[in-house]
C-alpha cells in the first residue's frame, strides 16, 4: 500500500497517525510540507528511522528542494521525481493519503 502524507508532522499529526497504521512493506511517500517529516535530527526522525527497518520512505525531491532541506535528509530516505510518484501510484494497489 502508498501512503501519502503531505502536512508537516509539526503541525498536523497525519505522519503519526501514518506511521502507527501502515503495514510492514508498505511505502510511505511524503510530499509537499510532509517532506519536513525527513529531517535529520528532528522529534520525528527516530520514527522515521525505525519505520525504514519495515517499509520504504520516500520524499518528493521538488518539494525538498523547494524548502531548502535536500542536505537535512535522513539516511536511507529515497527521494523521487515526479516520474517516481507516478510509478509509485502505479505499483501500488491501494493508496491512503493522509490529510
Amino acid at each position: 500500500m502508498l501512503h501519502i502524507v503531505n502536512k508537516s508532522p509539526f503541525e498536523k499529526n497525519s505522519l503519526q497517525s501514518c506511521l502507527s497504521c501502515a503495514k510492514e512493506g508498505s511505502t510511505i511517500l511524503l510530499i509537499e510540507d510532509g517532506v519536513y517529516g525527513v529531517l535529520k535530527n528532528s522529534a520525528v526522525s527516530d520514527a522515521i528511522t525505525g519505520a525504514m527497518k519495515g517499509m520504504t520512505i520516500c520524499a518528493l525531491e521538488a518539494d525538498v528542494k523547494a524548502r531548502g532541506i535536500a542536505d537535512k535528509v535522513i539516511d536511507g530516505v529515497k527521494l523521487v521525481d515526479y516520474n517516481g510518484f507516478v510509478d509509485l501510484t502505479c505499483d501500488n494497489e491501494k493508496l491512503q493519503s493522509w490529510l
